[in-house]
């Protein structure tokens, strides 16, 4: 903490001089005693929160609620101040984008307010807000809040008249698809044009969905019904909240405040005992949008939702779908929790639907999240070299880098250790270590688990808000894995991650595969609990909240940042997912990328980079005869386009159109696929289970995958399937789905093949004692 509690009492007389003389004067003299206030800042965090500490135990009982709302207010400021790793003081400069901030989380479509108001409240607050919150004054929050309010009762009002009126689907009108960067409109005129084109956009897209729930005008009428309720429901703390989060999302995108309900889903989503489908959401242009999928939940397991995805659709079992659009995020959370065992079904926009008309179903079973869903696992697959001589190579699934901090009973390297531990007893040739859904995780492990792989060094260095630079290095000078070894990533792969895939890529250790670049979160964050700044002598308290704050950035030992940049794929393949608006830099106030001085290291050898080009060229040739890299490389140009034109049409004809030319194209790609015949491997799955099991489970064998195409998901083992030589391999059905279209894995066992080809041959890995 910012609190070194043997110091407290010697600022108190200080302290109360200053802040009863600022509150007394608050209102008549605020200008002149604000330099005052500004100049207090050189006692540090320290005489912040030890202000705060002495007005909360002189405040009258009776304003008491108030009180702890102001006080949140002035200790969020100051912790933001002194304790984020920009150092970045309350100024007015930073009292301008936090304006913007807080007004873009209000209204992110830039739809409700205009132009004219905008720059009226830029008028009225812009150059004060820094003031505001050392003040603990919440005024301005509140203001803020009940305008656009005001602006909110006036649009749905119009809404519904123009509802009533006919919509004409024959015009070749279009409309943008994202308005997060539009301009505000100018004034009222302006916002009731691009109103009826929205409007009619939401009525086509349900006149067009092959979904419906019920008929259009009276569904967008609920919707904008909802919306209307959903924001006077709002009372003054969760105002308070929302000012709040937008002051700490001005510093950066990471940094939060959490509210007392923000911690306690906090605390169940670390304890993993929430039951639910395992999806991440936020709130993106009234939707509920997915940011993640928890790994091993029954989304990642099912398979079908993917992260950007939006839900406009809930419905319990059997039941009738509910519309959640401009539904509290909150609400739409509670409709997709529920008992363990029991169904939900969701309605989404596909991420990658260039049309929003366009809808999936997904039906769930809702189920606990354990720590046990997360753990790695390992395959061992058989598979033809390009000679047609059988390989035998290992893959080892990592969906987070977790660890059992109070029992030390469960590690990320200790498990991937056993697992490695079988795959040398199974000879294999090579080794691929799949990262694309590992979101991050525990620092330590990221850190030890890198060792495994290396013989010593430094894996990544930390440098804080002093600009001082420490160096985290292998706790282990022993290595558990000498062979060829190649990280698969994505968008997807973030923080923990990114530290192990670039070190393991500046030591020359590994071949990283995958999208062209990593997340690009380069930073760290601690949880910081306000109530120790606003309860006397540190009293503990979850009643206010907490602060999520960015203190930490992460480079690399070759001293480049993860930060922004993310890691750079040296073998890039063509995927979906590969979109820089799924990364660090779509977000807003993200840090920049920078650098330090490289650290020392003795690289592991030239082996890989010499080996690099003939890699590269050897992929590059497949991917260009892959029929399936095809695909994906037609669907990322359509999205590109759509994204870069950031239009839609709002004909019917040629919506329809659009429409059908997707689901043709669809079903030509099904036929194509069964009519290929190719070289299917054989797949066994080791778990931490089955890892010292003399048997391994059968999930994938010859025949099985040409079955699967119709869906295009991988059914589950039945014993019966297998032949009797295998029988006795079958340990039961695999409760995972897995896509059996996978281009990117199927390539990247190429490059490891490849690998091992030029390495001249298997190595034999050798395992600690």
């Amino acid at each position: 903490m910012f609190v070194h509690i043997g110091c407290l009492t010697s600022y108190m007389s200080i302290l109360a001089r200053h802040y009863l003389a600022f509150r007394s004067g608050l209102c008549e003299h605020k200008k002149p005693l604000v330099p005052r206030m500004k100049r207090m800042r050189r006692f540090g965090s320290l005489l912040a929160a030890s202000a705060v500490v002495f007005v909360f135990a002189v405040r009258p009982q009776p304003v008491l609620a108030k009180a702890d709302a102001e006080n949140i207010c002035v200790s969020v400021g100051r912790l933001l101040e002194e304790g984020h790793y920009t150092q970045q003081k309350l100024n007015d400069e930073l009292s301008r984008k936090f304006l913007h901030t807080y007004l873009e989380l209000l209204d992110y479509s830039h739809l409700f307010f205009t132009q004219q108001d905008i720059d009226a409240l830029n008028a009225k607050y812009s150059s004060s807000l820094d003031d505001d919150v050392l003040l603990g004054n919440l005024k301005p929050a509140y203001e803020i809040y009940d305008l656009y309010a005001k602006r909110v009762d006036e649009r749905v009002a119009k809404v519904k008249e123009l509802l009533k009126q006919p919509i004409d689907f024959k015009t070749d009108a279009t409309i943008e698809l994202s308005r997060q960067k539009a301009p505000w409109p100018k004034d009222e005129a302006e916002a009731d044009q691009l109103w009826r084109g929205r409007i009619a956009n939401e009525l086509l897209q349900e006149h067009l969905s092959e979904h419906p729930l019920e008929p259009g005008p009276q569904l967008v009428t609920r919707r904008y019904d909802r919306l209307a309720r959903n924001v006077h429901e709002e009372d003054r703390d969760e105002q308070v909240k929302l000012f709040l989060d937008a002051l700490a999302q001005t510093y950066d995108p990471h940094s939060e405040y959490l509210s007392k309900a923000d911690l306690k889903n906090f605390s169940i989503n670390m304890g993993l005992s929430l039951v639910g489908i395992g999806a991440m959401l936020r709130t993106e242009d009234g939707y509920a949008k997915i940011e993640s999928l928890v790994p091993g939940g029954p989304a990642q397991a099912d398979g079908r939702l993917k992260v950007g995805d939006r839900i406009t659709a809930v419905a319990q079992g059997s039941a009738d779908y509910v519309d959640v659009r401009e539904m509290r995020l909150d609400k739409v959370v509670e409709m997709i929790r529920g008992k363990k065992g029991t169904h939900v079904r969701l309605l989404v926009i596909p991420s990658d639907a260039a049309d929003p008309s366009r809808r999936k179903s997904v039906e769930l079973v809702r189920d606990e999240i354990k720590l046990k869903d997360q753990e790695a696992r390992a395959d061992i697959i058989i598979r033809k070299d390009e000679n047609g001589d059988p390989i035998k190579l290992g893959w080892i699934t990592l969906p987070s880098f977790y660890a059992d901090m109070d029992h030390h009973q469960k590690s990320t390297t200790r498990d991937v250790l056993a697992l490695l531990k079988r795959l040398k007893k199974e000879n294999i040739a090579g080794l691929v270590v799949d990262l694309r859904r590992n979101g991050g995780g525990s620092l330590e492990e990221a850190i030890s688990l890198t060792g495994l792989f290396l013989k010593s060094g430094p894996i990544v260095q930390t440098k804080d808000f002093h600009d001082h630079i420490s160096i985290s290095s292998d706790p282990d000078p022993g290595i558990a894995y000498t062979g060829p070894l190649v990280v698969l990533t994505s968008r997807q792969s973030a923080s923990a991650s990114e530290i192990f895939a670039a070190a393991l890529q500046d030591y020359g250790r590994a071949v990283i595969v995958g999208d062209k670049n990593t997340f690009g979160k380069g930073t760290v964050q601690t949880i910081l609990e306000i109530g120790r700044f606003t309860s006397l002598l540190g009293s503990r308290s979850q009643h206010d909240g907490a602060l999520k704050l960015t203190i930490q950035k992460f480079y690399r030992v070759a001293g480049g940042s993860t930060q922004l940049h993310g890691v750079a794929s040296d073998i890039v393949l063509p995927s979906l997912s590969d979109l820089p608006e799924l990364g660090e830099g779509a977000l807003k106030n993200c840090l920049p990328y920078d650098e330090v001085a490289k650290a020392k290291y003795t690289k592991w050898s030239d082996t890989h980079s010499l080996f690099l080009d003939q890699l590269k060229r050897r992929s590059a040739e497949r991917v260009q005869n892959d029929r399936e890299f095809h695909y994906v490389s037609e669907d990322m140009g359509r999205l590109r386009q759509k994204l870069n034109d950031n239009r839609i049409s709002l004909n019917e004809d040629v919506r329809r159109k659009e429409l059908e030319d997707d689901k043709i194209r669809k079903e030509t790609r099904s036929k194509e696929r069964l009519a290929r015949h190719e070289e299917e491997p054989r797949i066994y799955r080791l778990t931490l289970d089955t890892v010292d099991k003399p048997n391994l489970q059968l999930i994938m064998f010859p025949g099985k995958l040409a079955a699967a195409k119709k869906s295009g998901v991988a059914t589950k083992v039945a014993p019966e399937a297998a032949s009797d030589a295998d029988s006795d391999l079958i340990g039961g059905e695999d409760d995972t789905k897995e896509p059996a279209i996978d281009p990117e894995r199927d390539e990247t066992l190429n490059i490891l093949s490849d690998l091992v080809d030029l390495t001249r041959g298997p190595k034999t890995a050798s395992v600690r004692p």
